[in-house]
C-alpha cells in the first residue's frame, strides 16, 4: 500500500468527504474546473471529453505515443509500422486533451494562503483498460499491454510532477481508472489475471511514496483482484454484492485504507431525491458491519463520490449528482451513523 500524508489522512478520514471521479460535461472549461473545486471536499482535476474528443480517458492517453494517433471524433488510427513500446512519451500540456489540467494548473498558481487547498485529486486511465482499447485498435496483442504501460507510467509521472512544481504542499491523490474490468477472471480476458495485476500495481507505483495511490473500478467484479494491486483508496460503486467481500474489506481498513463509494448512480435515470441512494448505502454498511467490518472505521475511513464521471449528463444533471453526493454526506457526518452501524440498525 502506498504511503498516505498524515495530513492527507487528517481531512479525509472524517466520515464522508466528498469528492469527483473525473469528467464533466462543461463546455467552459473554466466553469467546470470552478465546479471540480466548489462542488467537493477534496477538489478534483476534470476533463472535458464534449469539449474536445481527445481529452476522452483513452485517447488523452494515447497522445505522444509513437505509432497510434486521435482521428476527428477520438478513434484511434494506428500505424504498426511506428509502434514502440519503449519509445518516449511526450505528454503535452498545450494539448486540447489536457484543458482541465492546465486550467487547475492556473487555478492553483493563484492560490495562497489560507486560499490553498490540502489535496487534490486526478485520475488516469489504467493500462489494462488501455491496453484492451490499443487491441481493438488493431496493436498486436503481443505489444499493446506494454505500449499502455508505458503510456500510463509516462503521463502519470509527468503531470504529477507538473503539479508539483506549482503547488508543492497539495497532496496529490492519484487515482488509476480501469473501467473494463469486467470479464477479468474469466478465460476469455486477453491477458492473465496475474498480469493484469501486476501492470496495474506498476502504474500506480509511478508516483507510490510521493502521492496518495488509488484504483478505480465501475465494473461489478470480486474486489480481492483490485486489492491485491496494492492501492491505498479503493474507489468502487456502491453494490449489494459487495457485502460478499466483507472480509476483504475488513482488512483493507484495518490497514487504514480509504474507501471511495460511489454513492450516487450514474448509468441510467437521475432520482430526484438523495433518499434511495442514501438507504443503499446504509443498507450495505450495516451488512458489512454485520459480516465483521469495523464500524468506526467504515465511517471514517470514506469518501463519496457519483459513481462514475459525469460527462455523459448534461451540466444541469451533473449539479444534481453532486448535490445529492453531498447530502449523503452530510447525513453521514450528522445523524451519527457509526453509532447505529455498531448496533447493526
Amino acid at each position: 500500500m502506498g504511503a498516505i500524508d498524515a495530513a492527507t489522512v487528517t481531512k479525509l478520514m472524517n466520515g464522508g468527504t466528498v469528492t469527483g471521479i473525473g469528467s464533466l460535461p462543461h463546455r467552459n472549461v473554466n466553469s467546470g474546473v470552478d465546479a471540480a473545486f466548489a462542488g467537493a471536499d477534496v477538489p478534483f482535476i476534470p476533463t472535458f471529453p464534449r469539449l474536445n474528443p481527445s481529452e476522452g480517458m483513452i485517447a488523452q492517453a494515447v497522445m505522444g505515443m509513437a505509432g497510434i494517433s486521435v482521428g476527428q471524433y477520438g478513434s484511434l488510427l494506428v500505424d504498426p509500422a511506428r509502434i514502440d513500446a519503449e519509445a518516449p512519451v511526450v505528454t503535452d500540456l498545450a494539448h486540447g486533451a489536457f484543458s482541465g489540467y492546465r486550467a487547475t494548473l492556473d487555478r492553483l498558481a493563484r492560490q495562497d494562503g489560507d486560499a490553498q487547498i490540502s489535496a487534490i485529486k486526478w485520475q488516469f486511465i489504467g493500462p489494462v483498460t488501455l491496453g484492451q482499447a490499443l487491441e481493438r485498435a488493431g496493436v498486436s496483442s503481443d505489444i499493446a499491454f506494454d505500449v499502455a504501460i508505458n503510456a500510463v507510467r509516462s503521463h502519470v509521472a509527468y503531470l504529477f510532477a507538473e503539479i508539483a512544481a506549482v503547488a508543492p504542499r497539495v497532496v496529490q491523490i492519484v487515482v488509476i481508472d480501469e473501467p473494463d474490468l469486467a470479464s477479468m477472471m474469466s478465460e476469455s480476458f486477453p491477458i492473465a489475471p496475474d498480469t493484469a495485476i501486476d501492470l496495474m500495481s506498476s502504474a500506480m507505483a509511478a508516483v507510490e511514496g510521493d502521492a496518495v495511490v488509488g484504483l478505480h473500478c465501475c465494473a461489478p467484479i470480486d474486489i480481492v483482484p483490485l486489492l491485491a494491486t496494492g492501492p491505498a483508496i479503493l474507489s468502487i460503486p456502491v453494490s449489494r454484492h459487495l457485502s460478499s467481500h466483507a472480509g476483504a474489506l475488513a482488512t483493507f481498513l484495518e490497514r487504514d485504507g480509504l474507501i471511495a463509494w460511489g454513492v450516487v448512480p450514474t448509468d441510467g435515470p437521475v432520482m430526484a431525491t438523495a433518499e434511495r441512494s442514501w438507504r443503499s448505502l446504509n443498507k450495505l454498511w450495516c451488512e458489512l458491519v454485520q459480516e465483521g467490518c469495523d464500524a468506526l472505521r467504515l465511517w471514517r475511513q470514506s469518501l463519496l463520490t457519483p459513481a462514475c464521471g459525469l460527462a455523459n449528463h448534461t451540466v444541469t444533471t451533473s449539479d444534481i449528482i453532486m448535490s445529492q453526493v453531498r447530502e449523503i454526506a452530510e447525513r453521514i457526518r450528522t445523524q451519527a451513523v457509526a453509532t447505529r452501524l455498531t448496533g447493526g440498525a
